[in-house]
């Protein structure tokens, strides 16, 4: 399988622009504005008098880029648009309509179909189904119709009412845009403040203070295998009976939290960090700024001697850099998991790392494709059962299974829509999560609420490493047995 090249890495960068949120809707304002008044471009006056108006919406795009508006929140955005049309009530029905269909055909059509058809194979009457997945869609991605629309609609509106005073030679009163503006903020700050209250509650003790450092290792080797996007209720309702087998002869973690915001790229991070945004400084799958702010699990394995390596998208190079193999994204939907569990086998046999981490992302990119309430989920987390046992009997028989650990888990779960994850709408907050080994408890089932920050913490704890500098994961000592030495 090949890894993926520079190129993918640049356009998958690219393409968060326009697939996250909060970039997507300045670029989408501004490219609907100069698409409509494309004619007007070629006058200088009125080139300079669509940039003046545009000055008068940044302080509206940073507000709208700052605020999530998640879940619930996003009804209320439609309240300052309501008060602007009853106090100015200067709209272009044209640019309007213009801009809902630019919407739905970038949507439905350029991303819902001919991307996911050129990237992963899917059918070109995708569209019939993805319209619908749209609709209905609550994450932080520019798929989530009911928080854009109501945005760019005022932000549209805005726009437009004072370019047509900009032309006119008419006057604007700043004293009412800025009181309007201000309204919004206080709005907003208001609704976050006082209903935004489901983000995971977050540990605040380094893992340091309240776990002893690892004196040796438990595990000569771990695998952790991350089935991206795994929706846990769709999990349990699947058929994988080698799946089942592990968790019913290891440990489960019946509540197992991810972290918010729940993208691919935040999770992984925190994940192998044992810390949260705020600290490792990914934020979403945009990131802007590339590499970890912390210590990863990677850098806890080097101090000791000890390799780790990271078998994964292209995204998940902007976090984790040089410690990640890549595999390339670009390929039938049906071809990836398989063509990624044979790149792992290479890569133990080769490099026989101490732990080893990877990523499946078929379930993943189905989800989003295809939605996560239809057969075609259900039958991509089937197919990942088959592969583990492949791969896990593939190990068994180069030798590599006799002292090792083995982690399966999602990164985050999935809603409705397209897939959705991010903003912790039902489906994305609780992910499968178990552990089987020669020193993980048998048939046990743990109840009480954890967080994936763990996983870094637990893997140090087995391997014998330090704890990554800014962990605040708990060692997940549920699953672990701790076996005495014996006597001489």
């Amino acid at each position: 399988m090949k890894s993926a090249s520079k190129f993918e890495k640049v356009a998958a960068r690219c393409w968060n622009l326009l697939n996250e949120g909060k970039p997507f809707t300045p670029i989408f304002v501004v490219g609907t504005m100069l698409l409509y008044h494309l004619a007007a471009l070629g006058s200088m006056d009125e080139a300079l008098a669509l940039f003046g108006a545009f000055i008068y919406v940044v302080p509206l795009l940073i507000l709208f880029y700052l605020f999530d508006f998640p879940l619930f929140l996003r009804n209320y955005l439609w309240v300052p648009f309501i008060v602007y049309l009853i106090v100015w009530n200067k709209v272009e029905i044209e640019l309007l309509f213009f801009a809902v269909g630019l919407y739905f055909f970038f949507t439905v059509f350029f991303w819902g179909t001919f991307y996911y058809h050129l990237r992963i194979g899917t059918s070109w009457l995708n569209f019939t189904r993805f319209w619908k997945l749209v609709m209905k869609n609550s994450d932080s991605t520019s798929g989530n119709a009911q928080e854009q629309l109501p945005k760019f609609l005022l932000v549209l509106s805005i726009w437009e009412w004072i370019f047509g005073q900009n032309q006119i030679g008419g006057e604007v009163d700043m004293m009412d845009l800025s009181l309007f503006y201000g309204f919004i903020f206080l709005f907003a700050y208001i609704l976050h403040r006082n209903l935004f209250d489901w983000k995971p509650a977050m540990y605040e003790r380094y893992t340091k203070e309240a776990f002893p450092e690892p004196a040796k290792s438990l595990s000569e080797k771990v695998v952790v295998i991350v089935i991206d996007g795994m929706r846990k209720e769709r999990f349990y309702e699947a058929h994988t009976p080698f799946l089942d087998s592990l968790k019913e002869n290891g440990t489960e973690y019946m509540n197992m939290e991810t972290v918010y915001p729940a993208r691919t790229v935040v999770c992984f991070s925190s994940m192998f960090t044992g810390t949260y945004p705020m600290e490792h400084g990914i934020k979403s799958n945009m990131v802007w700024k590339l590499g970890i702010k912390v210590e990863s699990i990677f850098d806890s394995l080097r101090k000791v001697g000890k390799t780790g390596r990271l078998l994964g998208i292209a995204h998940l190079v902007d976090s984790m850099g040089s410690d990640v193999e890549t595999v390339t994204a670009v390929m039938h939907n049906d071809k990836a998991d398989p063509n990624i569990m044979e790149r792992a086998k290479k890569i133990m046999k080769e490099q026989d790392p101490d732990l080893f981490i990877v990523q499946m992302i078929a379930t993943d990119q189905t989800g989003h494709s295809r939605g996560v309430l239809y057969d075609e989920y259900i039958q991509k987390i089937q197919e990942a059962d088959a592969l583990v046992e492949d791969f896990v009997s593939w190990l068994k028989r180069e030798g590599k299974m006799n002292d090792t650990t083995l982690f399966i888990c999602a990164d985050h779960g999935q809603a409705d829509g397209i897939g959705g994850h991010g903003h912790l709408d039902e489906g994305e907050r609780f992910v499968p999560f178990f552990v089987h080994g020669p020193n993980i408890a048998k048939g046990k089932k743990v109840e009480e609420k954890q967080s994936l920050v763990s996983l870094a913490p637990t893997l140090s704890y087995l391997l014998g490493a330090p704890y990554p500098s800014h962990s605040r994961g708990k060692v997940l000592m549920d699953a672990i047995v701790q076996k005495e030495e014996k006597k001489p």
